[in-house]
């Protein structure tokens, strides 16, 4: 037991040194070429005082000392999560949508807006799990299909008048059919290849979008794209009707939850269907699906395809919501974002996923003073959860099965 305290003594007092290491770089070197020390330590300070807080009570805990205390709140878990189980799903998926639907009345503008960007990353996550949780695609270039929608209604709309409603539909086509060209020549590759490969896609539209002038304005975007516009009745010399055109946050927030269920709905669907079965053949074994049957390259193309529509439809929604569209708002870095999302709730699970984003949209936001360090958190957030919980915050249902039968 005192070698085991001394390895892991070790290796803690390695990483502390490591990650001092790492934050001076961050924050000890500045844009006008001077270096200091003093942030650098206090933040080290403060993280190294934190960990070793939890380092100590992990020892502690390891020894048996804390039986005392952890027994009853593990026991008392174990209830609630048999509880639960045990309750009729349509009990807590009528308790959660009564939430959201009253949710803006309840909060003020700000929280609202937190929400329609949780709404709109649900359904790129939702559908980033189409390609890579359930056929195991990594896709880096997933925001590039949200950026292809987006730009396809602000297109559409600025330059020929043509309405939301109409655009949506087109948004989504655009998406998937950017998702089949870049599909089609990609998809016979496998692992760490396929992921380079989206990486590259990812950016060459965001090239495109920054130097097509002439179409998308290049790196000053398209501005004075319309809202959503809603026909209602009006009783003035006879029944006539006018356009309502949405500007309240609150509506706003409606139209995105909506879509934001829809999706969830239709990813469900696909999950259970005769295709997400498919899909999951050629996530756990591509040659082994290939010899049963399945036609390996029509599903990843299928499952390409389908997950660029959801994203085209998140896209279509932000440029109504933003009423402006530049290549900034599709960077690398929110395919990683999305990606995080993805694997920090469950690669193979639905409400994971959903648990997923509302940490990394809602979380930011709390703690804003930290947003410098963002990146550092979620590298720091995927290690962990990659040693302590690799299925997710929320595992697949069928995973748990299959783990509880082995």
């Amino acid at each position: 037991m005192i070698q085991e305290f001394k390895k892991i003594w070790k290796q803690y007092a390695i990483a502390m040194l490591w990650l001092l290491g790492l934050l001076w770089p961050l924050l000890g070197i500045h844009p006008d070429g001077t270096l200091s020390f003093k942030q650098t330590i206090t933040v080290w300070l403060y993280i190294l005082s934190g960990t070793f807080i939890c380092f100590i009570i992990y020892i502690i805990n390891s020894s048996g000392n804390f039986k005392f205390f952890t027994k009853p709140i593990v026991n008392t878990s174990q209830k609630l999560s048999e509880m639960v189980q045990n309750m009729p799903s349509w009990i807590w998926k009528s308790a959660l949508l009564i939430g959201a639907v009253i949710y803006p009345i309840l909060t003020g503008r700000y929280p609202t807006d937190v929400a329609i960007n949780v709404l709109l990353y649900i359904c790129l996550g939702l559908g980033l799990y189409v390609v890579a949780g359930l056929a195991g695609m990594l896709d880096l270039g997933h925001i590039a299909f949200y950026g292809v929608g987006a730009y396809t209604y602000a297109i559409l709309n600025v330059k020929y008048g043509v309405g939301f409603w109409v655009c949506f539909p087109l948004a989504g086509l655009s998406a998937c059919i950017a998702g089949c060209i870049v599909g089609y020549p990609t998809l016979r590759m496998r692992g760490d290849y396929l992921a380079i490969v989206t990486l590259g896609f990812g950016e060459i539209v965001r090239i495109i979008l920054n130097n097509w002038m002439s179409l998308t304005n290049g790196p000053n975007g398209i501005l004075g794209v319309k809202t959503i516009g809603i026909l209602r009745p009006v009783m003035e010399n006879g029944l006539t009707f006018e356009i309502f055109w949405v500007k309240k946050l609150e509506i706003f927030y409606y139209f995105a939850l909506v879509l934001a269920i829809l999706t969830i709905i239709a990813v469900t669907r696909i999950n259970f269907s005769r295709i997400g079965r498919a899909l999951e053949a050629i996530r756990e074994d591509e040659t082994a699906a290939e010899l049963m049957g399945v036609n390996t390259f029509y599903y990843k193309l299928l499952a390409y395809a389908m997950g660029a529509v959801f994203a085209g439809f998140a896209g279509a929604l932000f440029a109504a919501r933003m009423k402006f569209v530049s290549p900034e708002s599709f960077t690398f870095l929110e395919s990683v974002m999305v990606l995080s999302m993805v694997v920090l709730g469950g690669m193979s699970s639905i409400p994971g996923i959903i648990l997923g984003v509302i940490a990394l949209i809602v979380l930011p936001e709390v703690f804003r003073e930290l947003e410098s360090y963002r990146m550092l958190v979620f590298g720091l957030t995927m290690i962990i959860m990659m040693l302590f919980r690799p299925s997710g915050l929320i595992a697949a249902k069928r995973k748990k099965m299959m783990e509880n039968k082995s």
